[in-house]
């Protein structure tokens, strides 16, 4: 048997186990209350009481509405064998905090109809068994109310606060993409620029001189394929773009990283570069997003790892180009910053794979595997 399998069985088993104390549950707790050991006349019994009820409890997160029901029911039982304060007051605290926590996990349209429905059979069970005046019921009312509504508002935090990183999580994503435009913009720009002037040069020299407009073509069709490569890849997954001015200048590149590690180094940090593989030209819009990528995880680096020291590989495989920055620091920072969503949807446009995570051995590491023979085919 795997270890896997072995895992998933000893979690199928404790979960049946659970549920089955939770079932006796009731039954427990009645025996415990009707022979008089809940006064503490026997502790080993008033104790396996309240085990199995944190255990009840405990179930809460796995099925919030049937150990609800199991805690509800136990306790109103045992309310009806001992009918006192003390067994009203622990049905409605333990019953209350399970609407409570009910209220956190779910949406309304579940939530209330168990409030209401709760208040409803504590309010019937006192009525039942105690002699309660309009006091108490007004205290059970009010005290499922606020339950609730604490319940409720943390609930409603909780998804304003989920949908803000998520809103923020998407502007970074577009504040990217818009930046990939920016630079797919200079590229093309570029490119098209090349293309022109070498198209001019073969339409004077075709007569005079047939080898230099011969190499001129050979210029505009490799120029072409490069940049057609890009668009394909590109152009269809990014949206409208940014209607501030785009960069001047070339964009970088791989061989680019001797600056980059100068300037890592002005900050502190000693970036160690390697080169495996066989160098080759890579599409540039792969060439641009690889330095893009060895730049934020550097810089990553010097804002948050607390070392002197990082490692970037670089090796050029036959099929893919393959990235990868490691650290002996703190251990990055995934789900604050924004950096790691621009890398990973770098990676993601030019169809690669991008992990970014903490060693095992301390440190962290950004990986990312970016195609390259489906980019030039």
């Amino acid at each position: 048997m795997s270890a896997l399998t072995w895992r998933r069985a000893s979690r199928v088993t404790c979960a049946a186990l659970a549920w089955c104390a939770a079932v006796l549950y009731p039954g427990v707790l009645f025996l415990t209350v009707s022979t008089g050991r809940f006064t503490g006349e026997r502790e080993l019994d008033v104790f396996l009481a309240f085990a199995l009820t944190a255990l009840v409890a405990a179930l809460l997160r796995r099925r919030a509405l049937p150990a609800h029901g199991i805690l509800l029911f136990a306790w109103i039982v045992a309310l009806m064998e001992m009918p006192n304060g003390t067994i009203a007051g622990l049905e409605i605290l333990l019953t209350d905090l399970s609407v409570c926590y009910i209220a956190v996990t779910c949406a309304r349209r579940l939530s209330i109809p168990i409030a209401v429905t709760t208040c409803v059979l504590q309010v019937l069970s006192v009525v039942a068994w105690l002699h309660a005046d309009e006091v108490l019921f007004v205290t059970i009312v009010l005290a499922m109310a606020v339950t609730w509504m604490t319940g409720n508002s943390v609930r409603v935090r909780r998804a304003h606060a989920e949908t803000l990183r998520e809103q923020a999580t998407a502007r970074a994503v577009s504040a990217e993409r818009l930046r990939i435009a920016r630079e797919l913009h200079d590229m093309v720009a570029h490119s098209i620029g090349i293309i022109a002037i070498q198209a001019g040069v073969g339409g004077r020299v075709i007569d005079t001189q047939p080898g230099e407009a011969r190499s001129a073509l050979d210029a505009i069709e490799a120029t072409s394929r490069d940049t057609l490569s890009g668009l394909r890849r590109m152009l269809t997954a990014l949206r409208k773009d940014d209607p501030g001015a785009a960069p001047l200048g070339p964009a970088p590149g791989l061989d680019d990283l001797g600056r980059l590690a100068a300037a890592a180094k002005d900050a502190g940090l000693e970036v160690d570069i390697r080169r495996t593989g066989e160098p080759r030209p890579l599409p540039p819009d792969v060439d641009l997003s690889a330095y893009r990528i060895v730049q934020e995880a550097v810089t990553n680096v010097v804002r948050h790892a607390g070392t002197e020291r990082c490692r970037v590989t670089i090796d050029h495989r036959d099929e893919e180009l393959a990235i990868e920055i490691d650290d002996d620091g703190r251990g990055g920072m995934i789900g604050t910053g924004y950096g790691i969503v621009g890398m990973r949807e770098r990676v993601a446009l030019l169809r690669g794979e991008f992990t970014a995570g903490p060693r095992p051995g301390g440190g962290f590491r950004v990986a990312a595997r970016i195609p390259v023979l489906a980019a030039v085919a």
